[in-house]
């Protein structure tokens, strides 16, 4: 299995900062953020190749320069085509391929993708996504009876009503064909007008990450808010 790291995204979210290196490149203890995903992805034996997709004429050179020429890993320039477009460049790299594993760079998860993987085929879905029912809240809650407050639940874990899906998918290769169905548009964004319709026909399967945490590096500044949180997801990823 192949893994795509989307990581091409203009970091809107991470300004300041981003204006003059990507989120992927968001330093985690003098490491870029995207070495933790790529060391990750390749302790799982049935990933054969990491592909990353970046603006390689931009900011994303930086992710080029600190890899060189690595073994099994690939450069695939952004298209600004939308998280769906871009997989189109790869249809080429994924010959022989069945499925292929995709993460969005901001996130930081521990994940089991041996079991992600088999959710995916146990289910005979054509695309499974990363999700959770339980988040750690990052502000104080009380309990409040008659406009008194009982009790205070410091950043309490709380159940979902829905389950959250994270930036990590196991796609069939066959979501090419339908992305290509859309390619008289702009953009084509892989959530809204790809996988909207497949979840509507029954295609998509979920992977529930129980209690492994997961976070969003959007910013340095939620990397060191979270500073703690972010220390167990990379221990708990054997790094």
């Amino acid at each position: 299995m192949k893994a795509i790291i989307l990581a091409g995204g203009k970091g809107t979210r991470g300004k300041p900062y981003t204006e003059y290196f990507p989120k992927a490149m968001t330093s985690i203890n003098g490491k870029p953020l995207i070495d933790y995903v790529i060391k990750y992805l390749k302790s799982f034996s049935f990933v054969k190749e990491v592909i990353i997709i970046s603006d390689f004429n931009g900011l994303g050179e930086q992710i080029k320069n600190y890899y060189g020429n690595q073994k099994n890993i690939t450069f695939v320039q952004d298209s600004q085509s939308g998280t769906g477009g871009d997989l189109l460049h790869i249809e080429k790299k994924l010959k022989g391929e069945s499925e292929f594993l995709l993460w969005f760079v901001d996130n930081l998860c521990a994940i089991d993708l041996k079991k992600m993987k088999e959710c995916f085929r146990e289910k005979n879905s054509s695309a499974c996504i990363a999700t959770r029912i339980k988040r750690r809240e990052e502000t104080g809650f009380a309990i409040v009876e008659d406009g008194i407050i009982k009790e205070f639940k410091e950043k309490p874990v709380m159940k979902l009503q829905l389950s959250e899906c994270l930036g990590i998918y196991i796609l069939g290769k066959d979501i090419i064909k339908r992305i290509k169905a859309k390619q008289k548009q702009n953009k084509i964004n892989l959530s809204y007008d790809i996988l909207q319709q497949m979840s509507k026909e029954g295609k998509i399967s979920a992977y529930d990450i129980g209690d492994k945490e997961w976070i969003d590096v959007e910013s340095p500044m939620v990397l060191e808010r979270n500073e703690k949180m972010v220390m167990k997801i990379i221990k708990q990823m054997g790094l």
